[in-house]
């Protein structure tokens, strides 16, 4: 056997999204200079995690990292699917840092990441666009959890897709028919939520009549290890668009450093919770495009997966992920975008030929 090559990468930018592509496109990667010159160097345990679950899913899959955690070499497998696979992710990141590779390579809250709520009721219909069958799609969850101790834990299902995803064109935004949402709580007063839906209603209630925002107070087992609540809200428009903003509000963990903060901080007042998260989704509607701007990496990434045919989409003001994820998906599946802006609705239309992967996972039984 001859010597495998490696795509040579450096730094901890985009570490999941490259390997997320490098499975994809089954491209080894060797990743250098991961946080060298940090007070904490290396790899971050959500990170260790994520590549856990990658050997999990996969078949020969190879990951080998040195002494320091600064240098990765990661060696892609075939994925299998039909088995009922579980994982811990820790307590660094929330559940939604997960969720989102394992939706790609099968076709609980936290500020970082989106929420569970907002990915089963906007991520998952993004999906549906792409041809992924409804039936099976599904994500159940079992408890919630916060930072700093977690607790919480979902169930993702995901159905077979038959050799390819559907290029689309999808470019008409619509306008916004109705508002729905969830509040949650765990181990405070469910007087958070009210409070929160109070506030949020009281923006919404001025711009249509049509919303409606469930509470999801959570005691006991299903309640995690750590006091916090949020609010995850979605539009949804004429044309079958979901855009969506939400947040986790907990006593919380410290950065990326490598430390945690014992000392508990005043939680924000959750009336203002509610009005700034009603006003973020407003900001979003506002900015337009067919998906929100969290999601417009997944967008452009389901794109270039399609057959070779013509994806058209619309996206509000590219975000710095989006920019980069594009880049990564000229530099492992050879795709390229054709990105037009629109000065006179402030959007921009990007269109690509996908690179027509083929679903070649095995199924276990």
């Amino acid at each position: 056997m001859g010597k495998t090559p490696y795509m040579r990468l450096k730094g901890s930018q985009n570490l999941r999204q490259r390997l997320l592509l490098s499975t994809l496109s089954a491209t080894p990667v060797m990743i250098e200079d991961i946080r060298a010159d940090a007070t904490w160097p290396g790899l971050r345990p959500h990170e260790v995690s994520f590549l856990r679950l990658l050997e999990t899913i996969s078949d020969d899959c190879s990951v080998e990292i040195n002494e320091t955690g600064t240098k990765l070499k990661y060696k892609p497998g075939v994925v299998m699917g039909g088995r009922r696979y579980v994982h811990d992710c820790g307590v660094t990141r929330s559940i939604g840092y997960f969720l989102e590779p394992l939706i790609v390579l099968g076709i609980t809250n936290d500020p970082k990441d989106p929420s569970v709520d907002t990915f089963r009721s906007t991520t998952l219909p993004i999906l549906k666009q792409f041809g992924v069958p409804s039936e099976g799609l599904e994500l159940k969850i079992e408890s919630r959890g916060v930072a700093p101790k977690g607790g919480g834990e979902v169930v993702l299902s995901i159905p077979v897709v038959q050799n390819s995803l559907t290029a689309v064109t999808w470019i008409d935004e619509g306008m916004v028919k109705r508002i729905r949402g969830v509040t949650f709580s765990t181990r405070v007063t469910v007087q958070f939520e009210r409070t929160m839906v109070h506030a949020a209603r009281g923006i919404f209630n001025r711009l249509l009549p049509d919303v409606y925002i469930f509470t999801d107070h959570k005691a006991g087992t299903q309640a995690g290890e750590s006091p916090g609540f949020g609010i995850s809200l979605v539009a949804e428009t004429t044309t079958g668009c979901y855009i969506s903003a939400d947040t986790a509000i907990s006593f919380a963990r410290g950065e990326d450093e490598g430390h945690i903060d014992d000392e508990k901080k005043e939680l924000p007042a959750a009336d203002d919770v509610g009005e700034q998260i009603a006003s973020l989704l407003l900001a979003e509607i506002e900015q337009g495009g067919v998906v929100d701007s969290t999601h417009q990496g997944l967008l452009f990434l389901l794109c270039a997966l399609c057959p070779q045919d013509v994806s058209k989409v619309r996206v509000g003001k590219l975000s710095p992920y989006g920019i980069e994820t594009l880049r990564n998906i000229r530099d492992f599946l050879g795709v390229k975008f054709v990105i037009k802006p629109e000065p006179s609705t402030g959007t921009v239309i990007l269109k690509c030929i996908g690179c027509g992967l083929k679903n070649l996972s095995r199924k276990i039984s």
